[in-house]
């Protein structure tokens, strides 16, 4: 039933102008439609981001949204040049390099948001 349609990544956020600052200057998105109040929507390839004032902001502890990449280590390095940090976590069978979490030929990166919510980039 819904195999051909299009999902959205829904993310809670405190406030929607820092979240704009954040996902427009930093992450490079785009807006995708015309502004709603207390909603942004940007386009990333084929999906879509939907960001939105919530009470909630930040309190999912599960990745949010994950960008599939050419280059993990180049988009890790734009990224924290921007001032982006980048989270480490102790996982079975995966060795951190540097920011780069690798597990055979996967290589995966955490962060956040402002408001705390878990975003990655991996390659493809």
């Amino acid at each position: 039933m819904l195999s051909n349609e299009e999902a959205v990544a829904t993310i809670a956020v405190r406030d929607t102008k820092k979240a704009r600052e954040f996902y427009e200057e930093t992450l490079g998105l785009r807006p995708d439609r015309s502004e709603e109040p207390g909603v942004l929507s940007y386009k990333t390839g084929p999906s879509t981001i939907l960001v939105y004032e919530s009470r909630y902001a930040g309190t999912n502890k599960a990745t949010a949204a994950t960008w599939v990449v050419a280059d993990v280590d180049e988009v890790v390095k734009d990224l924290k040049q921007k001032g982006v940090a980048f989270e480490h976590y102790d996982l079975p069978n995966t060795t951190l390099r540097g920011d780069v979490h690798v597990a055979g030929g996967r290589k995966v990166a955490w962060f956040k948001d402002p408001d705390g919510n878990i975003l990655s980039v991996v390659n493809h």
